[in-house]
């Protein structure tokens, strides 16, 4: 059920303290953690602390909870100095997006050029 803690969710696994990540932000709704394969130096995610598939679930249910992501991605970009360089927040949805959790997380990139189309 949507917002409700997945045994086999690594991110609720994550926000449960039961397997262990780099925190670097959190709030009453949110948790924020270095991802693991990053794909620039400063590579965060952000995930709500309730479970939804991604991020249109997420949005459809519960667009406070969507907001909080975004307000913590700009928080956690200001606090790793990212807000003079730029940044970017990234939602992938879908497996053919490059969603491989299936736990709503937004993407917080910097540190190097981000330019668009990525590749």
């Amino acid at each position: 059920m949507a917002g409700e803690p997945q045994a086999d969710c690594l991110f609720c696994k994550i926000v449960a303290g039961d397997v262990p990540a780099t925190l670097v932000h959190e709030t009453e709704t949110t948790v924020a953690f270095r991802d693991i394969n990053p794909q620039a130096p400063t590579h965060v995610l952000v995930i709500p602390r309730a479970h939804y598939a991604d991020a249109a679930a997420l949005a459809g249910a519960d667009p406070a909870v969507a907001a909080d992501i975004v307000r913590a991605a700009g928080l956690v970009a200001e606090q790793e100095g990212a807000t003079d360089s730029g940044y970017r927040i990234v939602f992938n949805t879908g497996a053919g997006a490059g969603q491989t959790v299936f736990h709503a997380h937004a993407h917080v990139l910097a540190g190097r050029g981000l330019n668009w189309p990525p590749g």
